[in-house]
Order: C-alpha cells, then sequence, then structure tokens
C-alpha cells in the first residue's frame, strides 16, 4: 500500500469511512489512520467529518499516463520516446539522469506526484503536497556542444507562459528561470522554476534534463512556510485539469527541443522579451556576496540580460549562480 494509492481512493472528493478504506487497501483502520496522518505530514489537508470518515479539503486530479499521452498531437507523440509517471521520487531530473547513464534519456518525460529532494536553482528545495503541483522533467541529446544551447532555459519559460495563456493566465517571465504570477492578494509572485542540467562537452554532444515545478494549489499553511511571495496556478485558473495541463506542458517542450538546436534562442528572444516582468524597472543583483543596483534591460539573442547600472555602465549578466530582485 502506497500514499498515491490512498490519494486516488480520496481524489473523488467523496467522504470515505475508516473501513472503508481499510478494506480497499487491504489494511485495518488503524493502519489507515496512520496513512491519514502521514499525508497531514506531506501537506495535504485532510477533513474528518464526524460519524461518516474523511475526504480532502481540496479536490485532486491523479496524474495519468494515458490520459496524458491521449491528449498530445501527433508531433509531440513522434518526439516522445517514453513517458513515466511516478508516486514518489528524490527527483524527476535525477531519475532521467540516470536513464541518460542506462543509455536511454532522450525524448523521455517524467512526471511526478511528489519529490522529496527536489530542487532548484542555487540548491533551493521545492517542496509542494502530494498531488497539487505539475512537477516534470524532460531528456533531450543535442549533437552540438553546450554553446549552442545558450538560452535554452529562457526558452522554456516561454513555452510555459504560452501554455498558460491558453487558459487565460497572465504569466510573467523572471531572469533567468522563474514564471510569475499575480497571487490571490494581487502580488507579483513566484509561480514555477526551471532548473535545465546539462552533461557533456563544449564541442560534442551533450545531454540536457529541464525540470519544470509548478504550483497548482498552495495550503494557506504552505504559503506561510515559504520564505518568499509565492502564487498557485489556481489563483488566476481555478478550474485546472492536471492532465491536459500536463500533457500541453510536454506538448509544447518537446516541439520546442527538436527545433532548438537548428534556430537558436533567437526565435525566442522577441515572447521572451514580450513577458519580462522586470523590464525598465529598478532592480538589485545579486551575485555571491556581492550586490548592485540597476535598471533592467532586455535580454539579447544569447539570453544574457542586460542592465545598466547606477553610474551609467551598461554590461550583460550570462546566469550562473545570479539572481535579480525588483527594488522597490
Amino acid at each position: 500500500m502506497t500514499i498515491g494509492n490512498l490519494m486516488r481512493l480520496l481524489s473523488d472528493g467523496d467522504v470515505h469511512s475508516g473501513e472503508q478504506l481499510g478494506k480497499a487497501l487491504g489494511i485495518s483502520r488503524a493502519a489507515v489512520w496512520k496513512q491519514l496522518k502521514k499525508l497531514e505530514a506531506l501537506g495535504v489537508e485532510v477533513e474528518a467529518v464526524k460519524g461518516r470518515g474523511y475526504r480532502l479539503a481540496q479536490g485532486l486530479e491523479p496524474l495519468d499516463g494515458a490520459k496524458v499521452v491521449a491528449h498530445l498531437p501527433a508531433s509531440a507523440r513522434h518526439h516522445l520516446a517514453r513517458l513515466f509517471v511516478e508516486d514518489q521520487l528524490p527527483s524527476s531530473n535525477a531519475y532521467l539522469r540516470e536513464r541518460f547513464q542506462q543509455g536511454a534519456g532522450h525524448g523521455e518525460v517524467c512526471l511526478v506526484e511528489l519529490q522529496t529532494a527536489g530542487r532548484g536553482r542555487r540548491g533551493r528545495t521545492w517542496t509542494t503536497p502530494w498531488g497539487q503541483s505539475l512537477m516534470l522533467s524532460v531528456g533531450w541529446r543535442f549533437e552540438s556542444g553546450v554553446v549552442a544551447l545558450e538560452g535554452l532555459s529562457l526558452a522554456v519559460g516561454v513555452v510555459v507562459a504560452q501554455v498558460l495563456e491558453q487558459r487565460g493566465a497572465a504569466p510573467l517571465l523572471k531572469w533567468p528561470n522563474d514564471v510569475l504570477l499575480k497571487n490571490r492578494d494581487g502580488e507579483l509572485a513566484k509561480l514555477a522554476g526551471i532548473l535545465v542540467e546539462v552533461t557533456g562537452d563544449a564541442a560534442g554532444p551533450c545531454e540536457v534534463v529541464i525540470g519544470i515545478g509548478m504550483n497548482l494549489w498552495l495550503p494557506d499553511a504552505l504559503r506561510e512556510a515559504i520564505d518568499q511571495p509565492v502564487a498557485a496556478l489556481a489563483d488566476a485558473c481555478p478550474q485546472i485539469s492536471r492532465n491536459p495541463l500536463a500533457a500541453d506542458m510536454v506538448a509544447g517542450l518537446l516541439d520546442m527541443l527538436a527545433t532548438f538546436e537548428a534556430r537558436g534562442f533567437g526565435a525566442w528572444q522577441a515572447p521572451w522579451n514580450q513577458r519580462h516582468a522586470f523590464a525598465g524597472q529598478p532592480i538589485t543583483v545579486l551575485q555571491g556576496e556581492k550586490k548592485c543596483d540597476a535598471t533592467a534591460g532586455e535580454v539579447d539573442a544569447s539570453g544574457n540580460l542586460w542592465i545598466t547600472e547606477v553610474a551609467g555602465q551598461s554590461r550583460r549578466l550570462a546566469g550562473g549562480e545570479i539572481s535579480i530582485r525588483r527594488r522597490l
């Protein structure tokens, strides 16, 4: 019996007695109670209905590989080598890196309900409750070297934004790897993060794993526990269907990856700048222990962000361990 089995039983939103759940799962009522406590520890809100049983406070649509594949257009099915849907993993990116080590990985996608060791840029953790986010990784092998991949993470951001715009959301992009959205307080906050990991050399073939973590729903307790403003897609789009959303995200990424090597980031430069969250605004640039105040410009055809420092000098930021903040 796994947490996933229990979540799928509760996903219909109905009230289920401990006896019903135990019978379906082949465990005792006491064991059911222990599993429900585990769910609460994972950030899943469970309501106890006196005399009747338990139900989820937030509706849930479990990921379903068959539904995702059925929703993919023909072009994406052509590029997709294999789709994995996992209940729990330390990291979906690590899972696909291991696939590459085994001689596979190219064109493979991994969706996961819960990551126990997920991380973003600069080693930050990414935590969301079971089944209330969209976490996926895509593996792709490029014949060119690392230099040909300049701006790839920004192109991923454009794909994510375009998929969300089709659902009525109005996301903005924060250089280099964040997707922002107004939360329910009207504050522009982090919705999703992108992590691109590359192995290979500068001149030869290289393997890329792209990880995306997106908040779909966020319980109040978790919002308060996170040390930065955060948004969930449900803040802007209350009626979310996870499997079609996952399919559209996978399709957009696979189509982009299939052409990126030939087209480069130049094809995605204008769409990125159109969604630039901080264009022309005062920012603070953080790089290690150093920080400076500047005004944000646009990104160039290599994905570098141009800034103008307070003294009037212009320079470009080229990724790495750099972060920017809007200066109020």
